[in-house]
């Protein structure tokens, strides 16, 4: 190891000691952030948009684009990619239908743009939905993906 390496290491280290000491650095805030339990634990995606948005209506939107697989050999590992081109995009929920507990993210979007790609987990052919909520309401898109071989224990 070098000298140089070595001293920032140890400064560095130091630093976020102080800064940790000092209550600058509090994982409490990043914990803070609410779970939505309820939605994760509903077993229908009606269940789900009522308990993260108090509101289970969302209109269809061709400016949501659902990029993912027609047909994915592995349910385990499904790539998806969700772009919302709409202004003021503040959340984005994606949900597998036929999956028991059918929430598969949440994001709040809050000052970011709207997108997201992710794997997610498929138990059989299913349709994909892509909820996302913008200046208050709700839109939506969907897509149906083939699985051959179930990533839920199928």
């Amino acid at each position: 190891m070098h000298r140089r390496t070595f001293m920032k290491g140890t400064m560095a280290a130091a630093v976020v000691g102080v800064a940790a000491g000092a209550g600058l650095l509090k994982p409490g805030r990043v914990l803070a952030a609410e779970w939505p339990k309820d939605a994760f634990a509903a077993k229908s995606v009606d269940e789900t948009l009522k308990s993260l948005y108090g509101n289970t209506s969302a209109a269809a939107s061709n400016e949501i684009k659902i990029k993912a697989p027609i047909q994915a050999e592995n349910g385990a590992v499904v790539p998806i990619t969700v772009s919302a081109n709409m202004p003021n995009v503040q959340a984005i929920s994606l949900y597998v239908e036929k999956n028991q507990f059918p929430l598969v993210a949440n994001l709040n979007c809050n000052g970011a743009e709207g997108y997201f790609s992710a794997r997610m987990k498929m138990g059989q052919t299913s349709d994909v939905q892509c909820v996302v909520k913008a200046g208050d309401k709700l839109y939506t898109a969907k897509q149906n993906i083939k699985v051959t071989v179930g990533g839920c224990g199928g």
